[in-house]
C-alpha cells in the first residue's frame, strides 16, 4: 500500500495541536507519513511537540485483560499508546514566521507520498478519513477528492454540518470556494502546477483552482470527515486573524471572479 502524507502547519495552536496530531496517527489505513511544520511559533509549540515525540516513542497504556479466578486477581496487558506500525513523524522548525504558503511548501517539499493533503492544526480527521477518500482515488481514477465536514465550536461541540456541493467547476470554483479543507490529492499535482503563493492568503483556494484548470479531475464524498474548528476572537490566528479577514475574503473574490472568467471562455 502506498504511502501517503499529511502535513501539519502550525503557528501559536499548541492547545489543540496534539489532538489534531492524534486524528492523523489514529486513523484506520496504515502508511501515513506526518509532517509537522512550526511556523515559528511563539507560546509552547516546540514543547508541546517535544512532548508528543516523546510519546510516540515510549508512552505505555494498558487494559483489562485476563481475569485469574485463583488470585481473583485482573490482569492488565501493557502497549505502547501509539503503535508505531505504519506511521511516520517528522517535525520541522521555522525559526521565525514565515506564513501559512510557506509552511504549506516546505511540508509538501518534504513530503513523500503517492497522496498528500494538509490539516490546520486545530482540526481533526474522522477515524476512516484517509482510507476513504484514499479509495476514492484509487477507484474513480481521480486526482483530487473531497469531504463534507462538522463545524465545531472551540470546546469540540457541533454547530452544523457543511454539506459542500458534487463537483462540477461551477459548484466548486464559480460559486464561492467549496471544496478543499477535507481533502486528499496526488502529490503529482505539485510536479504539474506548482506549489502554494506564499504572496497571498487563500493560498488552497489559489492552488486547487490551478489544479482543476489544469485538467485535475475532482470528486466529491458526500459524507462527514472531519470537524473543522472555529473560534472567538482572540483565539484566530494567521490567515484568519481579524487582521487578515478583508484581505482574505477581498484576494478569494478575486478568484471566484477568475474562475468565472475561465468558464466563460472554455465555453
Amino acid at each position: 500500500m502506498d504511502l501517503l502524507s499529511v502535513i501539519v502547519p502550525t503557528y501559536n495552536q499548541s492547545k489543540y495541536l496534539p489532538i489534531s496530531l492524534d486524528s492523523i496517527w489514529f486513523q484506520d489505513r496504515p502508511g501515513i507519513e506526518i509532517i509537522v511544520v512550526n511556523d515559528g511559533s511563539t507560546d509552547s509549540t516546540r514543547d508541546v511537540l517535544d512532548t508528543y515525540v516523546k510519546a510516540v516513542a515510549s508512552e505505555r497504556v494498558s487494559y483489562a485483560w485476563n481475569y485469574n479466578e485463583k488470585t481473583d486477581v485482573v490482569k492488565r496487558l501493557e502497549h505502547l499508546r501509539y503503535p508505531p506500525q505504519g506511521r511516520k513523524l517528522r517535525i520541522i522548525q521555522h525559526p521565525e514566521n514565515k506564513g501559512l504558503g510557506a509552511a504549506l511548501n516546505t511540508g509538501f517539499r518534504a513530503a513523500t507520498g503517492s497522496y498528500c493533503t494538509f490539516i490546520a492544526s486545530d482540526d481533526m480527521l474522522l477515524p476512516s478519513a484517509i482510507g476513504e477518500m484514499a479509495h476514492v482515488l484509487d477507484q474513480e481514477q481521480a486526482d483530487f477528492v473531497y469531504a463534507d465536514m462538522h463545524i465545531v465550536d472551540d470546546d469540540g461541540r457541533i454547530l452544523r454540518r457543511f454539506s459542500l456541493p458534487d463537483y462540477t467547476f461551477e459548484n466548486a470554483f464559480c460559486q464561492w470556494y467549496l471544496c478543499g479543507v477535507c481533502k486528499l490529492y496526488k502529490r503529482e499535482l505539485h510536479d504539474r502546477v506548482g506549489y502554494y503563493d506564499e504572496q497571498i492568503k487563500p493560498q488552497d483556494h489559489d492552488m486547487f483552482l490551478r489544479f482543476a484548470m489544469n485538467g485535475a479531475k475532482f470528486v466529491h464524498i458526500p459524507k462527514v470527515l472531519a470537524n473543522v474548528r472555529i473560534h472567538d476572537g482572540d483565539r484566530e490566528v494567521a490567515n484568519h486573524s481579524p487582521a487578515n479577514w478583508n484581505r482574505l475574503y477581498n484576494e478569494s473574490a478575486t478568484l471566484v471572479k477568475k474562475a468565472r472568467q475561465w468558464s466563460k471562455f472554455r465555453g
